[in-house]
């Protein structure tokens, strides 16, 4: 009888825990195979990728030792969601192919894939992956050496509520990730983010538009205020400013706050105009919201063809105010009006929004459906995953 190939156990002193990822059952049953027949590892299988790359729970790294992905099933897709999970630095990645294509490889091996399969596999050589990854001891990485995630609202058209969307978002997003988190009122000449929190606006970002040279860490913290909740706001001038605020001014804003803050959330109104700006960097997620009508849906689509067509996931489409009794256009053709359907649809709760707006009570801590959707989308933002949506991501455990 042959021996069972064995595999150490994990750096932990205990059992190697695998994750399979891979939507094609026939190729993730051949990887699952291969796994079955070694001691000192436990594994499981996961049918399908996450939905959206901000859907992969916190969990999924520091509960798995190694992560196996099959790259055939959406090659691009797979590239990225090995990315994410590699820039946690905590698992092990190995990629599996039917194809062998030393291009694929390379190319997965540079986004960080520590060991790649071509099927038919070599159970010698799986046993050897495994080996190596039992003995991987998980890169530290220091926080305060990464930069903030940063987040910006941007409204397709004036009036399109993305004031109110965004600080309730970073209120939402302070309390559900209990992480340091910054809300920037961008929305000159005059913002409404300290009206909408109900904040004192003793301090202002008018001294850091008008000196950023000065600008620093320890400048930054004595213009901010606390909200209750623990959000940080840098609110806008009370007065009317007096020069135009420089994209150099905000290059640096954006910069030294996200040195100090793990969430940058950032009310950018409807400025456009600093579209070449750090606001609209690569790496930002953009909210870009909108409404069901005419003018709204067809600013969004100009800026979505124009600004934002190599987004992919870090473009997310918000509906606010919607009402499906009151809808003119059908689904599809708001999703072809918007290039693609919304990420995101803010339920029209008029009463709601009314009884904040007359008490200081921000509309993110009322009990509404708007509340209800804001802390979900600030959970997708944290990857975290909320106790009532594990029925759909149960492919996570």
């Amino acid at each position: 009888m042959p021996d069972v190939p064995k595999v150490p156990v994990g750096p932990d002193g205990t059992t190697l825990n695998v994750a399979l990822l891979g939507p094609d059952e026939h190729r993730r049953g051949v990887l699952a195979g291969a796994l079955t027949g070694h001691q000192g590892l436990r594994f499981k299988e996961f049918a399908s990728y996450p939905p959206r790359l901000e859907d992969l729970p916190q969990a999924l790294s520091q509960q798995y030792q190694v992560i196996v992905v099959d790259i055939d099933s959406n090659p691009d897709y797979a590239y990225k969601l090995i990315e994410n999970i590699c820039s946690t630095g905590r698992s092990y990645v190995m990629a599996y192919s039917a194809q062998a294509d030393t291009k694929t490889a390379v190319r997965f091996m540079r986004a960080g894939v520590r060991e790649f399969f071509t099927l038919p596999l070599d159970p010698a050589e799986v046993t050897a992956a495994l080996t190596r990854a039992a003995t991987h001891q998980p890169v530290p990485i220091d926080p305060s050496k990464m930069p903030g995630k940063l987040m910006v609202f941007l409204g397709a058209k004036g009036g399109c509520g993305v004031t109110t969307l965004g600080a309730n978002f970073a209120l939402a997003l302070a309390q559900e990730s209990s992480s340091d988190t910054l809300l920037i009122d961008l929305g000159l000449p005059i913002g409404d983010v300290a009206i909408n929190l109900g904040l004192p606006t003793d301090y202002s970002l008018a001294p850091a538009m008008q000196n950023p040279e000065r600008l620093d860490a320890s400048m930054l913290s004595s213009l901010v205020t606390k909200h209750d909740s623990g959000l940080w706001v840098l609110t806008a001038p009370t007065e009317l400013p007096e020069k135009q605020v420089t994209t150099e001014a905000v290059d640096k804003l954006i910069s030294v706050a996200r040195e100090k803050y793990t969430y940058v959330v950032v009310d950018a109104g409807s400025r456009v105009d600093l579209m070449g700006s750090a606001l609209f960097q690569p790496s930002a997620i953009i909210y870009l919201v909108t409404q069901v009508g005419i003018s709204e849906m067809r600013n969004t689509n100009r800026l979505v063809l124009k600004y934002f067509t190599r987004r992919d996931e870090n473009l997310q489409l918000i509906i606010n105010r919607y009402k499906t009794s009151d809808l003119v256009f059908d689904e599809t053709q708001i999703a072809k009006a918007l290039t693609r359907p919304a990420d995101w649809k803010i339920p029209d709760d008029y009463a709601a929004a009314r009884r904040t707006r007359n008490t200081p009570t921000p509309l993110a801590l009322a009990d509404s459906p708007i509340s209800h959707a804001l802390r979900e989308m600030a959970q997708a933002a944290a990857g975290i995953v909320p106790e009532k949506k594990r029925s759909i991501f149960r492919i996570f455990g």
